[in-house]
């Protein structure tokens, strides 16, 4: 690959897409600069100081549903792609629920814990996420009291967020169960939208006898498990392997991943140690990942509506009058399309399926998603009432070669997508067909896009990324 080429790579696996724009600017230190530019995003200004306020109703409120839309509003808008797409990642690992939670400030609240640790300490990630109201209420962790352990987090905590399946056994998860007693919330008040509640420990409510977890015997407590589970290297183990098939391809083998492992572990398990090991090394960019990974919802919806400019443009609408609620919430109304759409492909952002979260790959190619990713087409170029998005004015970016084949080499490039010389031919003729003898004009612009995105979506080379 060209320099250019690994750029392009990147932004597609850990930012929200590599549309020209975007890809432009984070090549301007070369593929160095890119990196440290998305690992470094701090010191990035956004366009729009996003905040919840955006969403609330007219009672100050916020919905589950109103807090997905304005998680994609942020993503939209950011320009910090990587600690949304870090977000995102963190959020299907732990994978709670508003299905259960059913409290919108609470999962806003997670979020924000999600995002705030994303690139930081896992070890402080998995503290505050343990101790996180919306995390005591999906795994049952009010309900485990002295006398009456509940298992659902002790289990979950090992299988699923630090050792994985095989590493603990029966007994480490009923006793780590007792250290984790007491742990509970305390709610902060209807109108205490930040801070909607406080983690709490009670101790009337905690087994203070002696357990064995981990071959590690005493009083022990839940913060003394958490200490146990991230200081064992199988835990560094588990969570590159993870970040490994979420962002590079699917079942690699143990060799491949040691000197991850190891860079990840020395580290102290930190997140942005690790995601830099794997953003320089050689095998990011070799031919079994490149274009190998299939497009989740997000990677299929979020990116396609970016690089479109729709973020920027919402950015800008709301930078002027800030959190003035009527205005702020029609003027993110593109955000509902895209989540809309993304749940119709089967990634309902703060619902996550089970326990588990979404299954990266081939899961998200199904018949009915299919139908979805093309009909997505119409969607983004404002054809359709139904959950689609701002009409966007693509006549002016097609307007510099309005031929049939100049069409399709635009739309091709702008959504970042690579076709042989064959198959540019059919998206011309789907071009010519759609102008049906007449040129391209106003109004017929987000139409004939539409006609030919229907194939650049629903094409086999653009499910990849």
């Amino acid at each position: 690959m060209t320099e250019r080429e690994k750029g392009a790579h990147l932004l597609r696996r850990f930012g929200l897409g590599a549309s020209e724009a975007e890809l432009s600017y984070y090549m301007q230190g070369g593929l160095k600069g890119a990196i440290d530019k998305l690992l470094n995003s701090e010191s990035t200004p956004e366009a729009y100081d996003f905040s919840w306020e955006v969403i609330e109703d007219q009672k100050g409120l916020i919905k589950p549903q109103q807090a997905v839309i304005g998680w994609s509003a942020r993503m939209l808008m950011t320009r910090r792609p990587l600690l949304e797409k870090m977000t995102l990642f963190w959020h299907n690992h732990f994978a709670t629920s508003a299905e259960k939670v059913t409290n919108g400030p609470l999962m806003v609240q997670q979020n924000e814990i999600l995002r705030r640790n994303a690139l930081g300490n896992f070890k402080t990630l998995l503290s505050e996420v343990s101790k996180d109201p919306a995390m005591l209420i999906w795994l049952d962790g009010q309900d485990n009291i002295k006398g009456r352990a509940n298992e659902n987090f002790a289990r979950e905590v090992m299988e699923l967020f630090t050792l994985g399946v095989g590493h603990y056994s029966e007994k480490d998860i009923q006793e780590a169960a007792r250290a984790f007693t007491g742990w509970s919330f305390v709610r902060n008040g209807r109108n205490a939208q930040k801070a909607p509640a406080t983690f709490m420990f009670k101790p009337v409510l905690h087994d203070d006898g002696m357990k064995s977890v981990l071959s590690k015997t005493g009083n022990l407590t839940g913060d003394d498990v958490i200490d146990l589970l991230c200081g064992n290297r199988r835990t560094a183990e588990f969570i590159t392997s993870k970040v490994w098939n979420w962002f590079v391809y699917p079942d690699p083998d143990p060799a491949t991943l040691k000197p991850f492992v190891d860079d990840f572990w020395r580290s102290g398990l930190d997140i942005k140690t690790l995601i830099r090991s794997i953003m320089e090394s050689g095998e990011f960019y070799s031919d079994r990942s490149y274009r190998k990974l299939i497009k989740n919802p997000m990677d299929f919806c979020m990116t396609t509506a970016r690089a479109m400019g729709i973020g920027e443009n919402m950015a800008t609408a709301l930078a002027p009058t800030g959190t003035d609620e009527k205005q702020s919430r029609a003027k993110i109304a593109p955000a509902a399309g895209v989540s809309s759409s993304m749940k119709s492909q089967g990634m309902w952002l703060l619902y996550p399926p089970d326990v588990s979260g979404w299954k990266p790959g081939e899961a998200w190619i199904t018949s009915a998603t299919m139908v979805e990713r093309i009909n997505w087409a119409n969607k983004v170029m404002g054809i359709t009432a139904r959950g689609g998005i701002a009409r966007y004015p693509i006549y002016s970016i097609l307007a510099g070669d309005p031929t049939p084949m100049g069409i399709a080499l635009k739309l091709a490039s702008m959504y970042d997508a690579s076709f042989s010389e064959v198959k540019l031919k059919k998206l011309a003729e789907a071009a010519e067909a759609s102008l049906k003898g007449t040129e391209l004009s106003q109004k017929n612009a987000n139409q004939v896009a539409a006609d030919v995105l229907r194939l650049i979506f629903g094409s086999p080379e653009f499910q990849f990324c």
